[in-house]
């Protein structure tokens, strides 16, 4: 009788380890979405130093993140599909981070204007 316990307490002991193992790896899984940082392309600038390099956006799915690194002022960012229609408009003060979830597949085009007029882009894609 004392083995019979043994046994399943030790079953019992595997099954909860095996649980906890599936678990793990199942978060892991969803997990391993690697960010694709987006490169961001002068469109028009009135003069002064090219401030694309502090504007750093990055695609992790459908998660369109965008951070500045230096006060650029109030910055608007517009996400457009690639035959221009509009996804979302946001004007931000800067420096800090956005994000915006982008719901469906596709190509997409993320619009940076400057307080000064300077105008940045990056194309991506959002991939299922």
């Amino acid at each position: 009788m004392q083995k019979v316990t043994t046994l399943i307490l030790i079953l019992c002991l595997l099954l909860s380890g095996a649980f906890c193992y599936a678990s793990g790896a199942a978060g892991m899984e969803n997990e391993k979405g690697e960010k694709i940082d987006i490169e961001v392309k002068e469109k028009t600038c009135h003069g002064g130093s090219d401030r694309g390099a502090c504007i750093t956006p990055s695609i992790n799915g459908h998660v369109l993140a965008v951070t500045f690194c230096e006060n650029l002022g109030q910055v608007s960012v517009e996400i457009t599909t690639d035959t221009g229609a509009m996804v979302d408009c946001v004007v931000a003060q800067t420096p800090n981070g956005l994000q915006f979830y982008i719901s469906n597949a596709g190509s997409y085009i993320v619009n940076f204007t400057l307080p000064n007029g300077d105008e940045y882009y990056g194309e991506f894609e959002v991939e299922d």
